[in-house]
């Protein structure tokens, strides 16, 4: 008997769930080595980008982030999106033993949740039904529910980056990631149209013709990049362990809302089903919040303070701070 496609979505998306939670790690710690040495991602420097080990979590990040494009297009995303759960443990156990950053007792209770939820979402996860053709994804795209959903995210990132960034964005940690999390929601759809598309192709129902397929790409594009760049500057301000919970709530929540309007996963399925989703997505949550609520903010830099610093030995990561120039309000 063949491997059902709901099963090929939950193996990738736990692979995927692996290689993010591990990219995370590698990514603060290229972010906290590229700030000793110049402009911290935080304040908007970009030294980071010649750092080899931030690299190599991009690439880790890279390789879960196609896992999961893939494990999208055999399953639904009230499926893949939820084990996502598994990547935030992944992050805090590894941020534990290669950040220093402490995991509590209840962090482990967290972890608990976040596993037996999204058990319960899986043995109940709905068999979704996958559009014939890249049109017929545009008219799921273009019905009034959903352009409704996108003209409301679209103008609550735009008044984010441009009204409360500047004010609050190095001391709120919701507006960085409110921005990741509403145009991940938006990426995930397109990203789920894309895969479909290459799907179809590859059986011989050629989609590459279509313009709404560029479409698709360009959206997912430009999403994923403005994603990156809030999320850069988020796990260089925050807590890697977190960033990660916050991010994934929030994210999942809306995914999930998304997908839910466009693609109406849950149509077709009994009320005793989307109950027992929605108790395993509500248990997944309660996990990430006693993550979160068991981590503590990384204070950020004070205002008008120079800091010079020397790197040691780079195998052990030792910063030795030299010296601090503290502004003073005098005149």
């Amino acid at each position: 008997m063949g491997v059902s496609e709901n099963s090929r979505g939950l193996i990738l998306a736990v692979a995927s769930s692996a290689f993010i939670g591990a990219s995370f790690i590698l990514k603060k710690k290229g972010l906290k080595r590229a700030g000793a040495s110049g402009t911290r991602a935080g304040v908007g420097g970009y030294t980071y980008l010649l750092e080899p080990l931030w690299w190599a979590g991009m690439v880790t990040m890279i390789v879960g982030e196609v896992a999961n494009f893939v494990a999208y297009v055999y399953a639904p995303a009230v499926l893949v999106t939820p084990l996502g759960a598994l990547s935030i443990i992944i992050s805090a156990v590894l941020a534990h033993f290669m950040l220093k950053e402490r995991l509590q007792k209840m962090g482990v209770v967290g972890c608990v949740s976040c596993v037996v939820g999204s058990v319960v979402i899986v043995i109940h996860a709905p068999q979704e039904h996958t559009p014939s053709s890249v049109q017929e994804i545009w008219t799921l795209a273009t019905q009034p529910a959903f352009l409704i959903y996108v003209l409301a995210t679209l103008s609550i990132v735009l008044a984010l980056i441009l009204h409360f960034e500047p004010r609050c964005g190095q001391t709120n940690i919701l507006v960085y990631l409110g921005i990741c999390s509403l145009m991940g929601s938006i990426t995930v759809v397109s990203i789920k149209a894309i895969g479909i598309a290459i799907k179809l192709t590859l059986e011989g129902i050629n989609q590459i013709a279509y313009p709404q397929t560029w479409f698709f790409l360009s959206v997912a594009v430009i999403c994923v990049i403005t994603q990156l760049n809030y999320l850069n500057r988020a796990l260089d301000t925050f807590n890697a362990a977190l960033v990660s919970p916050v991010y994934y709530v929030m994210f999942t929540t809306l995914t999930i809302v998304a997908s839910a309007i466009m693609f109406k996963d849950w149509s077709g399925q009994d009320v005793s089903s989307i109950a027992s989703e929605l108790c395993g997505f509500i248990t997944v949550l309660s996990g990430t919040i006693i993550l979160h609520a068991t981590r503590e903010q990384e204070p950020a830099p004070p205002i008008g303070t120079v800091t010079w610093y020397v790197s040691g030995d780079s195998l052990k990561g030792i910063e030795e701070h030299l010296i601090t120039v503290q502004s003073s309000d005098e005149q």
